[in-house]
């Protein structure tokens, strides 16, 4: 079995650490089965072929794609330029990519679709998500609740669908939480790897980052910790089981 490429983007060490072991609990993966690159830490390797690993998973992180460039500090830049190198070889060869949040910014950002904080952001906590047709028979969302709950938290968003892309999953405040390109590059801006505990986590940690006014926190803690949310790690397995 091939390992699945795992990249993270968070600078800070426990949100990190946290996110890795969220991504393994849900998705059924072993650590020994991922090759996790911290790219705040570390550079690609020279010369990755991403069709040495089953494939590829990023994770969220604090950056903004659609951010100016001269605006973006150095170290968020560089994290950006990395994966953004990798996504030529992805979208050429269709190899299974499923970004979270900060991975669908990617994703649209290569496509020469549009990200912006204009619309769609939404703050920190559960969103209602609904399956589009076309949802309801792909292979990681048919058969799940037509209506499910999801942890969202971003400033940007997808102002409309990027060129070739199918739409699989919408919410209310914002359309376009699941896309999937070709037929095996996925993206989502709801967090599959997340549950409550999770988001109480980051929740601590970003609390002034400006996702939400700080004094808010304890409030938004208790309002994920009130929410079912199931069915987001689902989607995550079945990307690893189907091509793990």
């Amino acid at each position: 079995m091939k390992p699945f490429l795992i990249l993270q983007l968070r600078p800070e060490t426990d949100a990190s650490d946290a996110e890795f072991a969220s991504i393994l609990a849900r998705s059924g993966l072993s650590a020994e089965h991922t090759h996790r690159i911290r790219l705040d830490r570390d550079p690609l390797p020279e010369g990755l072929d991403v069709t040495d690993y089953a494939g590829v998973i990023v994770g969220g992180g604090p950056g903004c794609v659609s951010d100016a460039p001269e605006t973006k500090p150095p170290l968020e830049a560089r994290i950006e330029g990395a994966i953004l190198s990798l996504m030529p070889q992805i979208t050429a060869r269709d190899h299974p990519y499923m970004g979270c949040c900060y991975g669908l910014g990617i994703l649209t950002a290569h496509l020469g679709g549009e990200m912006s904080k204009a619309r769609y952001g939404e703050p920190v906590g559960p969103s209602t998500c609904t399956l589009t047709p076309e949802g309801s028979e792909d292979p990681l969302t048919a058969g799940l609740d037509p209506v499910f709950d999801a942890f969202v938290g971003h400033k940007e968003a997808v102002q409309q669908l990027p060129p070739g892309c199918t739409h699989l999953v919408s919410s209310g405040p914002c359309p376009f939480q699941m896309i999937r390109w070709g037929r095996n590059v996925y993206a989502t801006q709801f967090h599959p790897e997340a549950d409550a505990a999770d988001f109480e986590a980051r929740i601590r940690i970003y609390r002034n980052h400006g996702y939400f006014p700080p004094e808010d926190a304890e409030a938004l803690i208790a309002l994920c910790h009130s929410a079912e949310v199931t069915q987001p790690g689902e989607i995550l397995r079945r990307f690893v089981q189907r091509y793990g």
